[in-house]
């Protein structure tokens, strides 16, 4: 009875294998501690705003028309988007970056 308890040989081996030690270059080293609200303040502080030289130009610059756009896309594309999801272009429109990152 009290060999099925002990676990038996295989337990016994369990018991004798020595614990493998990580080498020091393998170690994982601690994660560096979060950053205070201090950190945070001070961190943006010192953004700017990136200033978007193309920006005026592309305000300017009057949008092609649908069919100039269109004829860009491949036509194995626009098939694959006909075939796929039935989707057809139908208008040409500017896009601010801002609603691109939503």
């Amino acid at each position: 009875m009290e060999r099925r308890l002990s676990g038996g040989p295989i337990a016994a081996a369990r018991e004798e294998r020595p614990k493998a030690e990580v080498p020091a270059e393998e170690r994982v080293a601690e994660p560096a501690p979060w950053p205070t609200e201090a950190d945070e303040a001070a961190f943006r502080a010192g953004e700017q705003p990136a200033a978007d030289p193309v920006a005026a130009v592309r305000e300017e610059r009057a949008l092609p028309p649908l069919d100039e756009l269109v004829a860009r896309v491949p036509a194995e594309v626009r098939l694959a988007l006909d075939n796929l999801f039935r989707a057809k272009f139908t208008a040409v429109r500017r896009v601010s970056p801002q609603q691109l990152k939503h």
